[in-house]
């Protein structure tokens, strides 16, 4: 009979905590082989010293409690599916940290009183285009979608003047864009995330006025020639496509996504639950208002975004959508394929997409 290691020699093999070995139990990540009755001592067999080790690597790169569960159940049936998973997290840090590097340049200029670190125009262009469909179920469409050459957003209305709350949204963000045949250039790039953020805050206060007891959410990016300047509230989502590789920019500001961050459950109970729908944040017009999340994400030739509501996200596995994005058809005839996925499950919600490609100027 193999003798069974104590939670100090546990630790000590796997490189975590006993701390962390007793969190990692409640959650039911790193369950201990025996339990003392009486003591409550925790007691672990060799075999699990591998799996306590993938945790703390995984934890060591920063990868939510969530993830790092999904990743260890992929481990020990498809190794392949887990590097797959791992390499997507990577992905999207580097994506984010890059946004981050960028905010910083500009805040260091700033505060040395230097005119650079401005959003200067390179020759890219942008191929966009946006479908919103009522879905087989609803009985009224409440989303609203909008493509363009400097503007890709997506709101998902809800309430009884739904419909009015998203398209006063949209209204407020379109309201930022220069005049036609005005350059982005000149303007730093905090400048412009924090004119983002300000139009998503009158967006707020106008659907609370046009639309009382209503709200949406809204997800809305901002094309400078180089870079996509992002404010998201909700649960709508942001994607990027860059050499294969299908990363999501944003976080769902939901009561389940929150609960999926906290370890308390996994991505299948979550896409199960019957509150995944319940917010956080939306714009609503109520007092205080909510906090948009802000990115600055590099964009080059080859890149292809996404704007989605819920009615796509929820409904359809990311494993198609990446599939239809990656298939090189143009974004008119993306976007129509990606609602036919969702009305193909069923169409239970309103669904918008906006997809958009990165393409050298006067293409």
């Amino acid at each position: 009979m193999e003798r069974l290691m104590t939670i100090g020699e546990f630790a000590r093999a796997s490189r975590l905590s006993a701390k962390a070995l007793r969190r990692y139990d409640e959650l039911g990540l790193l369950t201990p082989t025996r339990v003392d009755a009486h003591s409550g001592y925790r007691y672990y067999a060799g075999t699990q010293v591998e799996r306590a080790r993938l945790v703390a690597w995984l934890r060591r790169i920063g990868m939510p409690l969530a993830e790092v569960r999904d990743v260890c159940a992929l481990h020990a049936t498809d190794p392949g599916s887990a590097a797959r998973a791992v390499r997507a997290y990577w992905a999207r840090v580097e994506a984010e940290t890059a946004a981050r590097r960028d905010l910083a340049a500009s805040l260091a200029d700033r505060l040395r009183g230097s005119t650079g670190m401005t959003t200067t125009v390179r020759p890219y262009g942008l191929i966009s285009a946006a479908l919103s469909e009522r879905g087989r179920v609803r009985e009224t469409n409440q989303d609203r979608a909008r493509a363009g050459a400097r503007l890709l957003a997506v709101a998902d209305g809800y309430g009884e003047a739904g419909e009015r709350a998203a398209t006063a949204a949209l209204a407020e963000i379109e309201a930022l864009l220069p005049a036609p045949g005005v350059p982005e250039a000149g303007r730093r790039a905090g400048d412009l995330l924090n004119a983002l953020e300000d139009a998503v805050r009158r967006a707020d206060t106008v659907v609370g006025a046009a639309a009382p007891g209503s709200g949406t959410t809204l997800t809305a990016g901002v094309w400078t020639g180089d870079r996509l300047a992002l404010a998201h509230v909700g649960d709508g989502r942001a994607y990027l496509l860059r050499d294969g590789v299908l990363v999501c920019l944003t976080r769902d500001h939901t009561v389940v996504q929150a609960r999926v961050d906290a370890g308390e459950l996994d991505a299948a109970e979550a896409a199960a639950h019957p509150d995944r729908a319940l917010l956080l944040r939306a714009l609503d017009g109520a007092d205080g208002g909510p906090v948009p999340d802000l990115g600055l994400y590099d964009g080059r030739p080859g890149d292809r975004w996404l704007l989605c509501t819920d009615g796509l996200s929820a409904v359809v596995p990311e494993a198609e959508i990446h599939g239809v994005l990656a298939a090189g058809s143009g974004p008119d005839d993306t976007v129509r394929a990606l609602v036919a996925l969702a009305e193909g499950r069923g169409g239970p919600d309103n669904v918008s997409c906006v997809v958009a490609d990165v393409v050298p100027a006067g293409s």
